[in-house]
C-alpha cells in the first residue's frame, strides 16, 4: 500500500470589498506616518473628510489613544454648527486641539483683510507659521484627487521645502506601497491617506461606519443670498450686497470651508441614503460645485498649492 500525504490545505482570507480595501489603505499609510516621523498632527476643519481621517486614525491605533493632535486653521468666517461639532469631537476622543486664529494674524498686521472680505487664502500663513511652530513635521489633509485638477497630480506622501511651498516636479514615485518620508531640516510632507477616495467613496464609508457629521451636510432651512451661481449665507463675511435677495429654502452643504466662498446646494438630501443617491447622481465635484475660491482662476488651486496650502 502506498502512502499517500495529503496536499496541505490553504487558507485564503475572503477578499476585501472596495470601501475595506481604501480602508486598509489609509490605515497602512496612518501607521507609516507614525513609523516614520516624530511630530505629526492631522488638519481637521469638522468638515467630512478630515472626520473620516479622525475615524481611521481612532480605528488605526485602537486600543491606545491617537497618537496625532489636531490642527484647525480658524478663518473666523466658520459656521457655528461647525465649531460646536469640531469641540464636541475634541472632547469625546480627548484629543489635543491647536488652533490657528487667523484674526489673530490681522490684529497684529501680519495678514491684512482682502478686498473680497474672503478669508479662504489668508490661511496659508497662519497654517505654516504654527507648523513651524510646533515643529510638525508630517500633516495629515483630507485631500482627494477626484476633488480638483492640482490634487490629482499630489502624491500621498507630498514634500514641501522649508518655505512649506509645494513643487510638483519635486513629487518622488510611490511604487508598491512605498512611501519615503525623507526630508531635510524645516521641511515637512503633507499626508493624504484619502487620495484614491471618491466622494461617492466617502460617503458610502460614512453610512457603513455611522460616522457623525456637523448637521449643515444635511438638508434643513436656511436664509441664503445667491451670488455667482451659489447661495451663500448671511455672516460676519458680510452679505447680502445691494441687489441680492435673501430666501428662505432647503439646503445642505457638500463642503465645508469659509463661508464668504463656500456655497450650499438646494437640497432635500436629509439622510444618508438622500445624500448618497444625490451625490451619485452629480457630476461636478463638491469643490467644482461650491467653492468660488476656486473659480478664480483655471490653476488658482495650485497656485495656492505651491505657496503652501493645503
Amino acid at each position: 500500500m502506498t502512502a499517500t500525504i495529503d496536499a496541505p490545505v490553504r487558507m485564503s482570507a475572503a477578499p476585501l470589498d472596495a470601501l475595506s480595501r481604501l480602508e486598509s489603505e489609509a490605515i497602512h499609510i496612518m501607521r507609516e506616518v507614525a513609523g516614520e516621523f516624530d511630530r505629526p498632527v492631522i488638519l481637521f476643519s469638522g468638515g467630512k473628510d478630515s472626520t473620516l481621517l479622525l475615524h481611521l486614525a481612532v480605528k488605526a491605533f485602537w486600543p491606545a489613544p491617537v497618537p496625532f493632535p489636531l490642527l484647525h486653521v480658524d478663518t473666523g468666517h466658520n459656521l457655528p454648527e461647525v465649531l460646536e461639532f469640531r469641540d464636541l469631537v475634541v472632547a469625546k476622543h480627548e484629543l489635543r486641539l491647536v488652533v490657528a486664529n487667523v484674526q489673530d494674524w490681522i490684529d497684529d498686521g501680519r495678514l491684512s483683510e482682502r478686498p473680497d472680505g474672503t478669508r479662504n487664502p489668508l490661511q496659508t500663513v497662519p497654517l505654516l507659521d504654527t507648523i513651524a511652530e510646533h515643529r510638525f513635521d508630517a500633516v495629515f489633509g483630507g485631500g482627494r484627487r477626484d476633488e480638483e485638477r492640482a490634487r490629482a497630480k499630489e502624491r500621498i506622501f507630498s514634500l514641501r521645502n522649508a518655505f512649506g511651498q509645494w513643487d510638483p516636479r519635486r513629487q518622488r514615485p510611490e511604487l508598491w506601497n512605498l512611501y519615503n518620508g525623507r526630508h531635510r531640516a524645516g521641511e515637512h510632507v503633507r499626508v493624504f491617506p484619502l487620495s484614491n477616495w471618491t466622494e461617492l467613496d466617502v460617503w458610502r464609508y460614512i453610512a457603513r461606519e455611522g460616522i457623525e457629521l456637523p448637521t449643515i451636510y444635511y438638508a434643513h432651512e436656511r436664509e441664503v443670498f445667491q451670488r455667482d451661481g451659489m447661495w451663500l449665507t448671511r455672516g460676519p463675511w458680510g452679505g447680502p450686497r445691494d441687489g441680492e435677495t435673501v430666501l428662505r429654502t432647503m439646503v445642505r452643504y457638500r463642503t465645508v470651508g469659509d463661508g464668504s466662498c463656500t456655497g450650499a446646494i438646494e437640497s432635500t438630501a436629509s439622510t444618508l441614503d438622500d445624500v448618497i443617491a444625490e451625490v451619485s447622481a452629480s457630476r461636478l465635484t463638491e469643490r467644482g460645485a461650491t467653492r468660488a475660491d476656486d473659480r478664480l482662476s483655471e490653476a488658482a488651486m495650485e497656485d495656492r498649492k505651491r505657496e503652501g496650502y493645503f
